[in-house]
């Protein structure tokens, strides 16, 4: 009797194991095809000399040894690192204050709310060409708006050395996604905290030291690996800034010619789908890299309910 009832709950067990296969076998064959074979297919490539038009020749580490000796992708690294460090952590800090002030109990708030997310619904090609306008040297603007407190009016997209920082300011506007991340955490901190706090005499920068900062330090952290992957993704701003400043990627003194960009430079331009699969691993060790040392530090930093 015990042996059937085994039996049973085995045969029972498979089906349902069949059932849920069948069911998850869509996205199962899609993964496999559509990310698990390019992925192992471009570390083969990274090891060919290939053009789409040919039959890929081995060739081993040479199209690694030829990148390290390439100096674009060595400006192509200072642009995107320029961009992860004065732009991930400054748009961070601007979404969690604008998370604050939504949070606030006002009259219109969900009105409010809703008119910031609105530009994270613009598509990125058209929030750019709307920002290139704003940043026209001559008729732009913001430019304009200097020029009434008498402030220097920069080329910003001709100009090399104000390109990225144009681009990081733009970033400000599309911190909609963020903010409403950092508002759900807010929401979701108990009041007894801060009134406890209170009737110790703590002022609003001890309540936000001391409680604030701890109990959304996990979206934080979530927030800044999210953000660090995308900096070094970065690509639709500068492609369409760089095309339209002088008509060619990476634009002036290749000064926006961003690891992302120059990846498809080499890939679709000079049909160097080889090199372009090594610049890839090697973009993909870089963000490993550093989302790693992210993870390591977060211990002292990012506080979870219920630990001790």
């Amino acid at each position: 009797m015990k042996d059937t009832i085994e039996v049973g709950i085995n045969r029972s067990k498979r089906k349902q194991i069949i059932l849920g296969l069948l069911f998850t076998s869509p996205w199962i064959i899609g993964f496999l095809i559509f990310q698990i074979y390019p992925i192992i297919m471009s570390l083969y490539y990274s090891l060919t000399d290939y053009n789409l038009f040919s039959n890929p020749s081995w060739v081993g580490l040479d199209n690694y040894k030829q990148l390290f000796a390439d100096d674009k992708f060595y400006l192509s690294l200072y642009n995107t690192f320029y961009i992860t460090f004065f732009g991930v952590v400054p748009h961070l800090i601007f979404a969690l204050l604008m998370a604050m002030l939504l949070n606030t109990k006002v009259k219109g708030m969900s009105i409010y709310r809703t008119i910031y997310f609105l530009p994270t619904l613009v598509p990125a090609v058209a929030g750019s060409l709307l920002w290139m306008w704003l940043f026209n040297g001559q008729y732009g603007l913001i430019n304009e708006f200097l020029s009434w407190f008498g402030l220097v009016q920069p080329n910003w997209l001709v100009d090399p050395a104000w390109t990225k920082t144009a681009i990081i300011i733009m970033g400000f506007w599309g911190t909609g996604t963020t903010t409403i991340m950092y508002l759900a955490a807010l929401q979701d901190v108990p009041t007894v905290y801060y009134e406890a706090a209170e009737m110790d005499g703590a002022n609003f920068w001890h309540k936000f030291r001391h409680i604030t900062l701890p109990a959304i330090s996990p979206v934080s952290l979530y927030l800044l690996i999210i953000g660090l992957i995308g900096s070094f993704q970065f690509f639709t701003q500068g492609m369409i800034f760089g095309q339209a400043s002088q008509q060619h990627i990476g634009g002036p003194e290749n000064s926006m010619l961003f690891y992302a960009v120059y990846l498809y430079q080499t890939a679709f331009s000079f049909l160097k789908m080889g090199y372009a699969s090594a610049m890839a691993w090697v973009l993909f060790i870089i963000v490993l890299v550093f989302t790693g040392i992210i993870l390591k530090t977060s211990a002292k930093w990012v506080y979870y309910g219920g630990e001790k």
